[in-house]
């Protein structure tokens, strides 16, 4: 897999040079010139560690998760005043974690970065599904959040125990989402578990928009190597009929396909917090993308916390891009919303695309993988489904070896990719 993936990097960056993070960082980080710009936070407590989730987490203490808080919002200071003016943003996400377990301090965080940004296009919030209850629900809004990603996985029960996750009340989640309305209501579940068939995945979407969602994600299950999950992938051949299967329902359901694996009742209906041209994290393990660099957060909580304490950015590693290398970052993760834009790509890099990858794109159109309508390339269903398998080889070779390394690590020296 490292192959595969390493042959295309140099192919489409026109180099060997590898992706080199370094153990450096700016003291004022240059989001004032990103346009599109995009928030996000990380709050990593859980009260139950999932064997099969990858992200940065804790087990949750009330005491560590307020000093990490008060930590978090020094942070949001630190960073956002190094800028005179206050930015303005497309959106706010919050992800973990359970953010919900930190819910009487999120209004502190929204109004900290109110301080420097202005947020315009709503503020989202993972929730586990335990936390979707009236009061919960509540607070939130009042804190300022208009959509909500609820982590069902699957309401099947075959599938929780196989996650390690216990049954819900699916009818008090409902109740609970009628009684608090929100702009956003997405569910999110795995697909490729093993034995799980097109039924089992379909009756769970429609339970989710029965139960008050407008929007759906489904995550392919990934089986990354750090993690101590004892589920087995499915074989590619079923992964692909699964999700050209489930995607071809929700289509002829009338459904938006928003990206990848993700669908909603309208086409303004979103919850993304990846699709974004450049975005800023704070907290430990997050990242941030600009123009010309991307950056990521040590993944230790008590070395972030002293980071800050000491007045300097958490930064953990840092890359400063060649064009070619934020080309393809580009690229890759407007794919990922199905749709790649040539226009957006000049205005973002001041060259055409058909300049820069014209052929590639001419190659992808002739396997079946694209579409070009007035300058905008779609992926078709087979695309989708080969963007996905890349995706998973990309997951593996890249993803999987730096939240490998940072876990070990809170301040690597080095890192090629």
């Amino acid at each position: 897999m490292g192959f595969i993936t390493s042959l295309t990097r140099m192919w489409l960056t026109r180099t060997v040079r590898p992706f080199t993070f370094e153990n450096t960082y700016d003291q004022v980080l240059p989001f004032g010139e990103c346009e599109n710009l995009g928030l996000y936070v990380h709050i990593p407590f859980c009260k139950q560690l999932c064997n099969f989730c990858p992200y940065c987490k804790v087990k949750y203490s009330p005491a560590l998760c307020d000093k990490y808080i008060d930590s978090l919002i020094q942070e949001i200071h630190l960073i956002g005043s190094r800028h005179t003016q206050r930015k303005t943003v497309t959106s706010l996400y919050f992800g973990g974690g359970t953010p919900a377990l930190a819910a009487n301090r999120i209004k502190e965080i929204v109004d900290a970065l109110s301080a420097h940004f202005i947020i315009t296009e709503g503020i989202g919030l993972e929730l586990h599904p335990d936390n979707v209850n009236v009061e919960m629900l509540q607070i939130l809004k009042d804190a300022g959040v208009t959509k909500i990603s609820i982590g069902i996985q699957s309401f099947r029960e075959k599938y929780q125990k196989i996650l390690g996750r216990k049954k819900m009340d699916a009818g008090a989640i409902g109740r609970a989402l009628a009684a608090v309305p929100f702009e956003t209501v997405s569910m999110d579940f795995i697909f490729a578990l093993p034995g799980q068939t097109y039924d089992d995945l379909r009756s769970d979407i429609d339970e989710a928009f029965s139960l008050g969602a407008n929007h759906v994600a489904i995550y392919p299950f990934i089986d990354f190597t750090f993690t101590e999950s004892p589920v087995t992938a499915m074989p590619k051949k079923e992964k692909r009929e699964l999700l050209d299967a489930i995607t071809r329902y929700c289509l002829d359901k009338g459904y938006s396909r928003n990206s990848i694996w993700t669908f909603s009742k309208e086409a303004d209906v979103n919850y993304s917090s990846m699709t974004r041209e450049n975005f800023l994290g704070f907290g430990c393990s997050a990242t941030s993308l600009f123009k010309k660099q991307f950056k990521i957060n040590t993944f230790d909580v008590a070395a972030y916390c002293e980071r800050i304490r000491a007045g300097q950015p958490a930064t953990s590693l840092t890359i400063h891009f060649t064009q070619r290398q934020r080309m393809i970052y580009w690229l890759f993760w407007t794919a990922y919303s199905t749709k790649v834009n040539a226009g957006a790509f000049e205005a973002f890099f001041g060259v055409p695309l058909k300049k820069m990858y014209g052929f590639e794109l001419w190659i992808a159109k002739g396997l079946g993988f694209l579409e070009e309508q007035d300058g905008t390339y779609e992926l078709t269903l087979k695309g989708a489904f080969y963007y996905h398998y890349y995706e998973h080889f990309y997951t593996l070779s890249y993803i999987d070896k730096m939240w490998g390394l940072m876990r070990k690590e809170a301040f690597p020296r080095h890192m090629e990719l």
